[in-house]
């Protein structure tokens, strides 16, 4: 099996579209989240969000810098996101030019949770109210999830691998282990992998409401309402953005200089086979995906020094998580670190996987764990876990774990290290 590299990095997030400016922001324990501002959002049981903000904010993304207007004008919110994190990701890693052979090697694996859910609602609306005749020609291609890939790979000319992983909130971390794996089984040398998300439109925010997932007590507070482990968390912040790494095999990064941020060396999948919407009631899902990338991986539990957990704010799911990884590690949880970034960007579904694997690989780079905020009144769960409240912490992370769990019960683990 080829060894597989990361040598690129892209994110469009709440705290910027930046890598270096977001990372900058997270550590520093800054919050994405606000009052929603898309639309009027003061029916709704849930009014605030981790929202992509406009150029002229300070954290603001200008998507003219890397998506044609015309393609803007086209497509839903979270293709654009998509596109410009994975030209950040491909200008990082410097192949932005590559010759046709490298292009017939060169794939995507770019997926979403939801897709174009603000455009398809858009969109009923204009044909109940005006008539099928009047619904946009590129509503089609405009929301579907496979076209983040399809227009990165159209933009740059990649004819390798064109996948799109569909896996709700495990959709991120998916994407990059399968486009791992292509690379590793010698499908392609070289993927954009990654997930792209933005649902946040009256009808994603009103279905997740309904569904009981989002906080609604902190209405007047959103820098507080994503708080992890907190005893009074009541449900996630939605927020939404992209994040795509370039993957590479070694040898290939080696050979033209290539600057290597992680080697990816583990990947664990698993299914709850349990409830639609619910974790399982023990973890175990949890459990298995964990325990199978570090397997994969074949490293000791107490190689990893960092886990970015799924952590997504809500009062079941936080605590089976936990449950889990204190199964897995045992004793050596004591000596590890592991920390929720929702608390800072909000859940961005189908996103939040390969952007916290981003995170991830930062740390490792900068020997420092991006801190859990709002964390005032750990749950009795949290005792002996260093959770990293509050603050960012440094220290030696030589391996780091990264877990996203989703809707229908689907999990991914996943397994990097420095090299």
């Amino acid at each position: 099996m080829r060894r597989v590299v990361v040598t690129g990095l892209g994110l469009v997030t709440p705290l910027g579209a930046d890598v270096e400016k977001v990372w900058a922001r997270l550590i520093a324990g800054k919050s994405g989240a606000a009052p929603i501002t898309r639309f009027d959002a003061s029916d709704q049981k849930c009014r605030i969000a981790c929202e992509v903000k406009p150029a002229d904010h300070e954290y603001g993304f200008d998507a003219s810098k890397r998506v044609d207007h015309k393609v803007q004008r086209q497509v839903d919110p979270f293709i654009v996101y998509g596109i410009d994190a994975a030209g950040q990701a491909l200008e990082d890693a410097g192949l932005t030019e590559m010759t046709e052979e490298e292009r017939y090697r060169a794939g995507c694996s770019i997926g979403s949770g939801i897709g174009g859910l603000p455009g398809i609602e858009i969109e009923s609306i204009v044909r109940h109210e005006k008539g099928p005749s009047r619904v946009s020609p590129h509503f089609v291609h405009g929301r579907l999830i496979n076209l983040i890939s399809g227009q990165v790979s159209i933009k740059y000319g990649l004819m390798g691998p064109n996948h799109a992983v569909v896996t709700a909130c495990s959709t991120g971390a998916h994407s990059i282990g399968d486009a791992a794996r292509m690379i590793a089984m010698d499908d392609a040398d070289v993927m954009l992998a990654g997930g792209a998300e933005s649902a946040i439109c009256p009808l994603g925010i009103a279905g997740f409401a309904q569904a009981r997932a989002l906080s609604t007590n902190f209405n007047d507070q959103p820098e507080k309402a994503s708080r992890p482990y907190d005893k009074d968390r009541d449900g996630f912040v939605m927020g939404e953005g992209a994040g795509v790494v370039v993957l590479e095999e070694y040898g290939r990064a080696k050979a033209r200089g290539a600057r290597i941020y992680a080697e990816v060396i583990g990947y664990g999948l698993s299914g709850d086979a349990y409830h639609v919407t619910a974790p399982h009631p023990e973890g175990s899902g949890a459990f298995r995906a964990m325990e199978m990338a570090m397997r994969r991986s074949g490293l000791q539990l107490e190689d990893i020094d960092y886990i970015n957990a799924h952590g997504t704010s809500t009062p079941l799911g936080d605590e089976l998580e936990l449950g889990a990884v204190r199964r897995l590690f045992g004793d050596h949880i004591g000596s590890l670190s592991m920390s929720s970034t929702k608390s800072a960007i909000g859940h961005l579904l189908g996103g939040a996987g390969a952007v916290e694997s981003i995170f991830c690989i930062l740390a490792m780079r900068d020997q420092i764990v991006p801190p859990t905020l709002n964390l005032d009144n750990p749950s009795d769960n949290c005792a002996g876990v260093d959770l990293v409240p509050h603050v960012a912490k440094k220290r030696q992370v030589r391996a780091v774990l990264n877990n996203s769990f989703g809707f229908g019960g689907t999990n991914a683990s996943l397994v990097m290290k420095a090299i």
